[in-house]
C-alpha cells in the first residue's frame, strides 16, 4: 500500500547518525560537516516506487559532485529479505549509485528522521537545517510520466546557491517503510 512522506517541518535540524554501510564501515552524519548540503534518502531494493526512479536519481546526483549523499535502508529485512545488504549492493551498482548506502537495521535514524515511505528525500542546508522534503518528481510507477527528478533538481540547485527552497513541497509517495513488530 503506497503511503504519503510526513511534512517535517522545513528548517527543522537533521539528526544525528551513525551507521554502517555496505561494506560494515561506520558513516556518521558529523562526516559531512563541511559538505554544502546534505541529502538523506531513505530507499529500498524491493519497492517498485524506488525502482521506478533509481536509474534516474542515479543520473540526477552525478551532475551535484558538492552535494553529499547518503541512501538509508531501514526495512525489516527478515520480512523483507531483498532488502538485505547484499541486495542493496546490486541496487547500488544497477542504479549507478556512488553514495554511502547505509543499513538502519534498529530502525531508530528512520524513525528520528519521520521518514514513512521508500523513496522519502531530506535536503538539508550548509547549517544541516531541513531546506526540502518530498518527492523527487511527479513521476510513480504506472502514471505514464517520465522520471525527470525535476522537483529534488530544483531543491539541490537552491540549497546549493545558499537559497530557500520555495514551497510548496509536493510529499513522496511510495511503499511504507517496512518496521519490525
Amino acid at each position: 500500500m503506497a503511503v504519503s512522506s510526513q511534512m517535517v517541518p522545513l528548517g527543522t535540524p537533521a539528526p544525528d547518525f551513525a551507521l554502517p554501510d555496505l561494506a560494515g564501515r561506520t558513516v556518521r552524519r558529523d562526516d559531512f560537516a563541511a559538505a554544502p548540503g546534505l541529502l538523506v534518502a531513505f530507499l529500498c531494493n524491493h519497492c517498485p516506487y524506488v525502482r521506478h526512479v533509481e536509474a534516474g536519481l542515479g543520473r540526477l546526483l552525478a551532475r551535484h559532485p558538492d552535494l553529499t549523499v547518503v541512501g538509508v535502508c531501514a526495512n525489516d529485512t527478515h520480512a523483507y529479505p531483498d532488502d538485505r545488504p547484499e541486495h542493496l549492493a546490486e541496487q547500488a551498482r544497477r542504479a549507478g549509485w556512488s553514495f554511502p548506502y547505509l543499513v538502519d537495521s534498529e530502525q531508530t535514524v528512520a524513525r528520528a528522521y519521520q521518514a514513512a515511505c521508500t523513496p522519502d528525500f531530506f535536503l538539508y542546508d550548509t547549517q544541516r537545517r531541513l531546506a526540502y522534503r518530498g518527492a523527487m518528481d511527479d513521476s510513480t510507477p504506472g502514471s505514464g510520466k517520465p522520471v525527470t527528478g525535476e522537483l529534488l533538481q530544483d531543491a539541490i540547485t537552491h540549497v546549493l546557491a545558499g537559497e530557500p527552497v520555495p514551497e510548496p513541497h509536493r510529499p513522496s509517495l511510495g511503499c511504507s517503510i517496512k518496521w519490525r513488530d
